[in-house]
This record gives structure tokens, sequence and C-alpha cells, in this order.
């Protein structure tokens, strides 16, 4: 077996930090810590995000921080309903362990961040963008990954709330139009890491083997 020098990758244990931040990589909504996350790291792990690529270069996302607490509760109780209307959509003991699941860690947690995406940022023809608009949306989703693991190696849980109402959140926020909220966070420091998903130790879900979405040149070919 010829083994290849490869003169750009990383070193070992630059690369074991690396699968180490994607592997241990969790949502985090619980046991989060009242310390606050020091204005230098939040604003590093930001700055993370901020290098994500972009389709165009068009860099299509803004960050709200919030802090204030009569904020995180106006929108704690957005969650509260819009949470008891997604329960309704299980039955028998699939509604009472998703009433028993903490899906959300808002009050909890020292920073929420609302991550945004701006459509018309880079003008109306961004290079790239011509034909699947929705770059944009997939661009922002980046820069959220790239937070989170970057949060996750500073030691930083980190939690996305997805069940809010998003013109609930943009008047909350002041949001304008046509900026669309992609990502709402929980941010902190936490107790522990999982060793698992939490989905996944609640019975939720398991992981779908890896070779069960692997398909060679077309759809369905193993």
């Amino acid at each position: 077996m010829i083994t290849l020098k490869n003169k750009n990758a990383f070193s070992e244990p630059e690369k074991k930090a690396v699968y180490r931040a994607i592997y241990e990589r969790r949502d985090i909504r619980r046991e989060f810590l009242p310390e606050p996350i020091p204005r230098p790291v939040l604003l590093k792990i930001l700055d993370a995000a901020h290098h994500a690529g972009s389709v165009g270069f068009m860099q299509p996302w803004n960050f709200i921080v919030i802090e204030d607490a009569m904020i995180k509760a106006r929108i704690k109780s957005v969650f509260r309903r819009e949470n008891e209307k997604a329960s309704k959509n299980y039955t028998g003991s699939k509604q009472a362990l998703y009433r028993r699941l903490k899906l959300e860690g808002i009050e909890e947690s020292p920073v929420n961040l609302c991550v945004t995406c701006h459509p018309q940022r880079g003008g109306p023809n961004v290079l790239g963008r011509n034909t699947i608009k929705e770059t944009d949306l997939f661009s922002t989703s980046c820069a959220v990954q790239n937070l989170w693991l970057a949060a996750r190696s500073e030691g930083i849980g980190l939690g996305w709330v997805s069940i809010l109402d998003n013109q609930k959140l943009c008047k909350i926020l002041k949001i304008p139009k046509p900026v669309i909220p992609i990502a709402y966070l929980c941010l902190g420091y936490v107790t522990r890491f999982p060793e698992k998903p939490m989905l996944e130790t609640e019975g939720w879900a398991a992981r779908i083997p890896l070779e069960d979405l692997i398909y060679w040149n077309q759809w369905n070919h193993q």
C-alpha cells in the first residue's frame, strides 16, 4: 500500500482536534452554568461563523446577541405555545415522551443568539445563485455549523431552538423584512457534554448507519 504525502494536510494532533469537535458536538438544552461567556470568546466563535463559505461570497448572515432577560422571557412564551401545538402531532407513548423532552434552554443559558439571513445581500445577481435561489439559506446554515464547532472547542454548549414562530420572533427582535431568522441558539458553559445526542439517549431516534445513506453514481445504486 502506497501512502501519499499531502503537504496540505493538518498534523495528526490537529486532525484529531477537528474530528473531535465534529463527533462531540451536541445539541445542548440543559445543565447550562450561569457564568457569562467572556466577550472575547463570544466574538471569537462569531468570527468563526463569519468565516463560513457562502455562495458568491454574499455573506448573508447577521448575529443578534440576546442577553436581556425580558426578551428571553418573551421568546420563551412563544416557544411554550408552539411546543404545545407540536406535541399534538403525536399520540400515546410518543406524545408522552415528547412532552418529557427538554427542547430549549432559553432562560437558563446566559446568551441567546439569533442567526439571520439577508436574501438581498450582494445585490440582485449573486454569482452562483442564478438557478438555486436558496443558496443564501444554505450559506447561513454553514455559518451556524462553524459557530457550533467553534463553541464546542471552547467548551461552550449550544442548543438550536427550532420550535418558534418566525413572525413573532421577528416582531420581538425587530427584524426587518426581508431578513429571515434561520437559527435561534442558546449558548453557555455547561456541566458536561453528553456522550450521545439527547434524542438518541431518550429513545426518540437512532443514528442511521452510514452505509445505508451512500449511493455511488446514481440514486439507490449501491
